[in-house]
């Protein structure tokens, strides 16, 4: 059975505090893939790009990724592009019911603008980079079970539809056990 609730999406979509408000509410644990990273580091993802460049960085992600996707009844909020990534795309898709947050670039920037610890927008087009990054990215988000259009939606409208459709996603699969 599908036990996790794993949330995907671009930087700034929320995932984190959709996934930590959700976990509560479904009486879940909530792990977020890049706390845990940070934490394990001991220092910023923007810091392990710096240092260490994407490569190291994505290694570590599926890492963690895959560890946290071994155990069961989580909300795991991914990394921004960790969905991208195929192994971790097929062991979500497996094991989880999965919702891609899903917002416009433009609302994006406005929440990002004045962010500085966002690695890959440490660039001088930052609409032009944002516009290519999601465009890279759609197809992938796209393989989720589920997609919310999250840009008029306040974060407790977003969490009780992803709460409806997790609970039924779960009582139907329960019926084929």
């Amino acid at each position: 059975m599908k036990k996790n609730l794993v949330l995907t999406g671009m930087m700034g979509v929320g995932k984190s505090t959709i996934g930590k408000n959700l976990a509560k509410e479904l009486k879940l644990k909530f792990s977020d893939i890049d706390k845990i990273i940070e934490k394990n580091e001991k220092c910023s993802i923007k810091e392990i790009f710096d240092n260490k460049g994407e490569i190291y960085f994505r290694k570590l992600e599926k890492k963690v990724t895959l560890e946290e996707l071994e155990k069961d009844d989580l909300v795991i909020a991914l990394g921004g592009g960790a969905f991208v990534n195929k192994t971790i795309r097929k062991k979500v898709k497996n094991s989880s019911i999965t919702f891609w947050l899903d917002l416009s670039v433009k609302s994006i920037l406005s929440r990002l603008k004045n962010v500085k610890k966002r690695p890959l927008l440490n660039q001088d087009n930052l609409e032009e980079t944002m516009n290519r990054i999601y465009s890279e990215r759609k197809k992938f988000y796209n393989e989720s079970t589920f997609r919310i259009k999250c840009n008029s939606m306040s974060i407790k409208k977003v969490i009780n539809k992803i709460k409806k459709l997790y609970e039924s996603s779960r009582d139907k699969s329960k019926k084929f056990k």
